[in-house]
């Protein structure tokens, strides 16, 4: 049976692991709010700076995953674990500042122009984890759990034996990101399209 084991919720004040907040936001911080998280929890990837907010989004809630499961992606082979993530802005927030960097400074930025594609976050997270299974991401006009239903009967008739899937939305003016894995087990909150859309909003599992 496919089930998810672990969930991750980020959105623009706090961050929620499998259902329990881990980490608020403090207003008075002149860091940005994913900069107070990777402190407050002393993570340790100092490429984490270079990254845009969407690869900053993707890291910290793959590995708030890990840390809430210690072993959990022991047991797969590198290339069983497929990761697939979708939004609605694709790199949006970075072209925009791309654009300002040419338009203010004269030249564009290099730095910038890496991450002007929203599928860098998949090869940010497979190449910290040495992860070389499938990966997609795809830009929707909204989070449609039917999406991830659909391609993970795909990759997990083919090979993968986990999916990492998940909503990344980072804007100026919103954060909304939802990270779950899905693994083959016995027990465990069911894969299904209620529970996808339940989880993205609440943070919890529904009560039914």
């Amino acid at each position: 049976m496919k089930v998810i084991t672990a969930y991750c919720n980020l959105r623009a004040d706090e961050c929620l692991v499998n259902g329990e907040v881990v980490a608020r936001r403090d207003a008075g911080s002149e860091d940005s709010w994913f900069k107070q998280i990777y402190r407050q929890q002393e993570l340790a990837y100092p490429k984490f700076y270079k990254m845009d907010v969407l690869s900053q989004a993707g890291y910290l809630a793959s590995e708030f995953i890990k840390r809430a499961n210690p072993g959990i992606f022991e047991g797969y082979a590198d290339d069983e674990i497929a990761l697939v993530f979708a939004n609605a802005s694709s790199s949006a927030e970075t072209d925009r500042r791309f654009m300002q960097s040419y338009q203010t400074g004269g030249s564009p930025s290099p730095s910038l122009f890496v991450y002007t594609l929203p599928n860098i976050v998949l090869g940010e997270i497979a190449i910290l984890n040495k992860w070389y299974g499938e990966n997609m991401f795809a830009v929707l006009p909204k989070f449609t759990p039917g999406f991830y239903l659909d391609y993970s009967e795909i990759l997990l008739a083919s090979g993968s034996r986990a999916l990492l899937g998940g909503w990344l939305e980072v804007t100026a003016g919103s954060t909304y990101v939802f990270l779950f894995l899905v693994e083959q087990r016995e027990s465990g909150t069911e894969f299904n399209n209620e529970n996808l859309l339940h989880l993205s909003q609440t943070g919890s599992v529904a009560a039914y």
